[in-house]
Parts: structure tokens; C-alpha cells; sequence
């Protein structure tokens, strides 16, 4: 347990949040407040949902404001806070880290620090360039650049650097690139040397360009680069030709919609992420309690009266097995039931609290839910739990009703959907309207309604019809259809790996 009225400083890494550190994210997870620097804004998605957010914006020009912001810090770890300070690359390498530890220090204040990755370390492996290498020299020099926002050229040997046998690296302002590549020119370095431009490092933007000393400064002398870089000058760039991994993945730079909650997101979100695509999750809803907070309860203390368990969503269970975690039961009162589980995912979470579904439909409103468990016996005179979300409003109770069969519908949570003028709403709107997305994928037919409600019926099928759209299975493709997306395509296999497969598929013939 993390104790109280402490402040943890975080290294964010460079871009890609899951460069964070184990130590990170778990901190992150526990804090009740976290102030971050703008460019390690990404890693929120390791910070608790309900924890306070602060924005402390560029790295501080002034005493005055750093001094402002560490003061922020300090007052809210006074107040019992645990406080995680997220700051970009590593808070001790060309950072404020250690000014606002030794004011915490100053202040009598807990605190302690987390690693990052640093920008210069991170960028540079991500773009396929190794640092230091064997024969490439033996020296290695970081270059203070834009992270002071100053602008300026670094105050530095520059005829030592134009001699050194080795590599430095340097993030720095794009207009002060062509300056920096002169300086060295004009002290000795060869123009025939190695060098390497990297922007955007880690992230699903970055772009690399290698070259030569002259080449690049030629080409920036022309058109200096609209924002900072990574610069690196040495031998060891000319092996970003064999060593190239992250530009290389089949979904790079790709930018793909996806319109599940963000409690069911994070598989499809990683594996996306993983080939190299900017994830987008659009917002088209949340969860929230159920109306009758206390029914999931009362289900539960007969559960073992349940002839047949039928799970709609995997939210679902995540509701069931909390509820049933937090009473005096376990999952040894399921014995006696069957259960069904609608949909690759509902199966995946009843096999992650280690129940193996006896039946598992693809879809739901797919295949006939009645017909499938009917097949293991008369369903007259059984005992029924359905345990679903609020949306999923189908004829399944009727259906099983009709067939002599005792339901209970248990409603385990609500969809409340997100508002069509919210910023991240817009955006997307945005996105969709400018043609820079390059695939919506959708796991349900709601995820399909409440998209078009996100964002306008009458304009959605338009907009979806711009770009590639991908449906975990028939049920959901036939509810794009019905809004009026011309082709939607459709996984081979129903889960989310096989709707993964599909998009690469589609979006690497596409190039």
C-alpha cells in the first residue's frame, strides 16, 4: 500500500505510453492526483479515472512559474494526497526533475522517483538507431536542445563535437537544426558523416530521415523542420537500414476507430497498437449502475437454483463476478448451472474467472440463443438467469418463456451514451470529415447505433462510407448496412483477433 501525502515523480518516456515503467503504472494506478507536463499526456491512461488531473503545460520558463507549480505539488501531498508528477522522457536528463525534488526536499515533503525512459535513448531505438555500437567510437554525449524553451543554440565544444569519435544526439528546435549541422561543418566534421532526423519518436506519426551531415543540412538550410527533432551525428545512423522495426509494422501510422467501451478496449487497443496503428476510441458511451442496484444481489443468493446462466456481454460478467466476489459466495455456487456466453469476449471473460462456457454463440442476435441450449435438453420447467446489459432489449426472455422455460432478466449495468458535442466527439467528427481515418471497426450492432447518434445519422453512413469499415461478424456488418455503410467488411472468425486480421488484411492490400 502506498502511503499517504507522498509525491512520486514519474518518467512518462518519450511518446509510446507503454514505455512506461511497471513501477509507473503501478503508481499511477494508486495516485489521487496527477500533475503532468503536456507531452506526457499519453501515459494517462495508466492514471486511476477518478484521480484529479492537473495540466502544468511546457516545461517552465520562469522561477516564478516552476516554483508555482512545485508549491501545486507540495500542498496537495500536505493534504494526504499520493501525488504522481508525470513528466516526459526521464525526470532527471535534460528535465526540471530534480529541481522540483530538491524543493520537495526543501519542503519536508516524502517523495521519491521513477525512472523513464529517456527522449534521446527511446527515439533513437525506435527509429532503428543504435546509440552506441562496437565499431562506431566509444563515446556517446546527450545535447541539451529544445527541452529549455529557449531556442537557442546549445553553448557547447563545438570542435570537440565536430572531432568526436562516436555519437551525440541532440532534441532540438527545428529551426535551430540547419545552424547546428553548419556549426559542425565549419569546426571539421565531414560532410559525408552520418546523421539522422527523427520526429514524432515512438509514436504512430514518426518519421525518419538518414542521411549525411550535408545532406541534411542541405535539405533544412531549404525548409527547416516545422517542429523539434531528435538529431543524431555518427556512424551508427547508417544502420537504421538493417535495423528498422517500428516504421516497418504492417498497421504503421495507420489511424483506426474503435467504438468499444474503454472497459472492454485494452486487448483491441494493444494489439493495434502493437502493428504500429494511432488507436482512436471513439466515445460513444459509458457504463453505468443499473437501475435496481440491488437485483444482481438477489439473483445471487439463489443462484444455485439456475438450471442455465446466460451471459450477453462481457461486462457482463465483470459485474456478475464483482457481485459475487463481495458476498459471502463464491464460484462454487455456479456449480450446478450451465452457461452460455454470447460473444468470443463474454467466453474469454468466463474462462479468466476460470468457468469454461458450455455453449458460446458468436453474436448476439445471431445464431438462436433458445436453439442452442435447447439442445442439451427440454427447456420446460427450467430456471433461467439472463444477465445482460440494458441495450440489449431482444426477444431472448420471450423466446424462452414461449419454450416453458423460468426467466429471471437480470440488467447488470447501463449504456448511457456520450454527448454528440464533447470534445473528443468532435474530433473524431473532425478526423472523419478531413478523410485521415483509415478504419472505424465495430464489435456490435449498438456500437454501430450509438455511433451514428455520436456523430449524426444523417451524416454518418457519408462519412463511414470515406473510409474502411471492419465488423467483428454478420449480425453487426448487417447494422452497418442498415445505416447505409455501402461495404462493410467482415472478420473471418468472430473474435477480436480474427477482426484484427481482417483490418490488416484489408489496409495492407489497400497500399
Amino acid at each position: 500500500m502506498t502511503p499517504r501525502g507522498r509525491v512520486f515523480i514519474i518518467g512518462a518516456g518519450p511518446g509510446d505510453p507503454r514505455l512506461v515503467t511497471a513501477r509507473g503504472v503501478q503508481l499511477l494506478a494508486e495516485a489521487d492526483v496527477v500533475v503532468y507536463d503536456r507531452a506526457a499526456e499519453p501515459a494517462l491512461r495508466w492514471a486511476r479515472p477518478d484521480a484529479e488531473r492537473i495540466l502544468a503545460g511546457a516545461p517552465a520558463e520562469r522561477e516564478t512559474a516552476q516554483d508555482a507549480l512545485s508549491m501545486l505539488v507540495a500542498e496537495k501531498a500536505r493534504d494526504g494526497h499520493v501525488v504522481a508528477r508525470l513528466k516526459w522522457g526521464d525526470p532527471y536528463v535534460f528535465d526540471s526533475g530534480a529541481k522540483e525534488a530538491l524543493f520537495l526536499h526543501e519542503q519536508q515533503v516524502p517523495f521519491e522517483i521513477v525512472p523513464g525512459v529517456p527522449a534521446a535513448v527511446g527515439t533513437a531505438a525506435y527509429s532503428g538507431i543504435p546509440l552506441t555500437y562496437p565499431e562506431a567510437g566509444d563515446t556517446l554525449v546527450l545535447i541539451r536542445g529544445s527541452e529549455d524553451g529557449l531556442g537557442r543554440l546549445p553553448d557547447v565544444d563545438w570542435p570537440a563535437l565536430a572531432e568526436l569519435q562516436g555519437t551525440w544526439a541532440c532534441l532540438a528546435a527545428g529551426s535551430l537544426v540547419p545552424a547546428m549541422l553548419q556549426a559542425l561543418v565549419d569546426h571539421g566534421a565531414p560532410a559525408d558523416g552520418g546523421a539522422a532526423l527523427v520526429f514524432h519518436g515512438t509514436q504512430p506519426a514518426q518519421q525518419t530521415v538518414a542521411g549525411t551531415i550535408g545532406g541534411l543540412l542541405a535539405a533544412t538550410s531549404v525548409e527547416p523542420p516545422p517542429g523539434a527533432a531528435l538529431l543524431v551525428v555518427g556512424e551508427v545512423t547508417r544502420l537504421r537500414e538493417y535495423l528498422r522495426w517500428y516504421d516497418e509494422r504492417p498497421l504503421f501510422g495507420r489511424r483506426i476507430v474503435i467504438t468499444r467501451s474503454q472497459e472492454q478496449a485494452r486487448e483491441l487497443v494493444d494489439m493495434l497498437e502493437s502493428l504500429g496503428a494511432q488507436v482512436v476510441q471513439a466515445p460513444t458511451f459509458r457504463l453505468a449502475p443499473p437501475e435496481d442496484p440491488e437485483a444482481i444481489d438477489r439473483a445471487l443468493s439463489s443462484v444455485d437454483d439456475y438450471r442455465w446462466l446466460i451471459f450477453q456481454s462481457a461486462n457482463a460478467v465483470a459485474r456478475f463476478m464483482t457481485a459475487l466476489a463481495r458476498g459471502p459466495r463464491d464460484v462454487r455456487a455456479l456449480g450446478r448451472a450451465a452457461v452460455c456466453a454470447v460473444g468470443a469476449s463474454t467466453a474469454e471473460r468466463l474462462l479468466a474467472a476460470g468457468i469454461k462456457p458450455d455453449v458460446t454463440l458468436p453474436e448476439s442476435g445471431g445464431e438462436s440463443i433458445a436453439d442452442a441450449i435447447g439442445t442439451n435438453g427440454s427447456l420446460s420447467a427450467t430456471r433461467v438467469l439472463i444477465v445482460r446489459p440494458d441495450h440489449l432489449r431482444s426477444t431472448l426472455g420471450e423466446d424462452l418463456s414461449a419454450r416453458g422455460a423460468a426467466v429471471t432478466d437480470l440488467v447488470a449495468y447501463r449504456t448511457e451514451p456520450a454527448p454528440a458535442d464533447s470534445p473528443a466527439a468532435q474530433a473524431l467528427y473532425a478526423m472523419l470529415l478531413d478523410g485521415t481515418v483509415d478504419a472505424v471497426t465495430f464489435t456490435n450492432p449498438t456500437a454501430v447505433q450509438r455511433f451514428a447518434s455520436l456523430i449524426g445519422h444523417e451524416q454518418a453512413a457519408d462519412l463511414l462510407n470515406t473510409t474502411t469499415v471492419v465488423t467483428i461478424g454478420p449480425v453487426t456488418a448487417r447494422a452497418a448496412i442498415e445505416l447505409g455503410v455501402r461495404q462493410p467488411l467482415v472478420a473471418d472468425t468472430y473474435t477480436v483477433e480474427g477482426l484484427v486480421r481482417k483490418l490488416v488484411d484489408a489496409l495492407t492490400r489497400a497500399t
